[in-house]
């Protein structure tokens, strides 16, 4: 049984407390808001042809708490798009966790969890847009919209594994829904449950 060492973003409790909004210029706001599903508190993206998210930043210790575990819901995926392109680059629902570089902008790496819409489930790739970026889906698909999905993830083996870097820390995790790119029709619902480090 993994033991709970950090709580990075515990909606169900303490809402948005430590998290702050996290915008693009020229694109219009993805509205987020704290609802009840059941009787927990979560964080549900409304997205509409937008693209925003929220951001926890902040010295992140892994080594004694490597895992992140969170668990998410969507409505559904967009049809007919290449999330290996940069007009496909959209994702119903998003985590991120980076690496900050400091002055050095090169050296900053992010690791990117998608529930993507057509990619296949397992598959990987460097972000269009960023090459220090690199993109993974966890989810693929509607097979399993409308469903609460737990996620896991080892961030010091993935670091390890797709920048070949021995990570102790990281700077931040950000969430994130967009539909901007493409024809400006796309839209999707997605709900955020709790985000958290725990040990292996």
């Amino acid at each position: 049984m993994s033991t709970l060492l950090m709580a990075l973003g515990l909606f169900s409790v303490t809402g948005l407390n430590g998290w702050e909004p996290l915008g693009f210029k020229k694109l219009a706001p993805t509205a987020y808001q704290l609802v009840k599903d059941g009787q927990t508190q979560v964080l549900r993206a409304d997205c509409r042809n937008s693209a925003s998210g929220y951001l926890y930043k902040g010295e992140i210790d892994l080594r004694r708490s490597p895992i992140l575990e969170w668990r998410w819901k969507i409505s559904g995926v967009y049809a007919g798009i290449n999330e290996r392109e940069k007009t496909g680059d959209d994702f119903p629902a998003r985590v991120y966790v980076l690496r900050d570089g400091g002055l050095a902008l090169w050296r900053t790496r992010s690791l990117v969890y998608g529930w993507a819409s057509t990619q296949p489930q397992g598959s990987d790739w460097p972000n269009p847009y960023a090459s220090q970026a690199h993109m993974l889906a966890l989810q693929s698909g509607n097979a399993k919209a409308g469903t609460w999905q737990i996620q896991r993830r080892d961030l010091r083996a993935d670091f390890k594994r797709y920048f070949d870097l021995d990570v102790e820390k990281l700077d931040g995790v950000a969430l994130m829904s967009d539909c901007d790119g493409g024809d400006g029709r796309r839209s999707a619902r997605a709900w955020y449950g709790d985000v958290k480090l725990v040990s292996r």
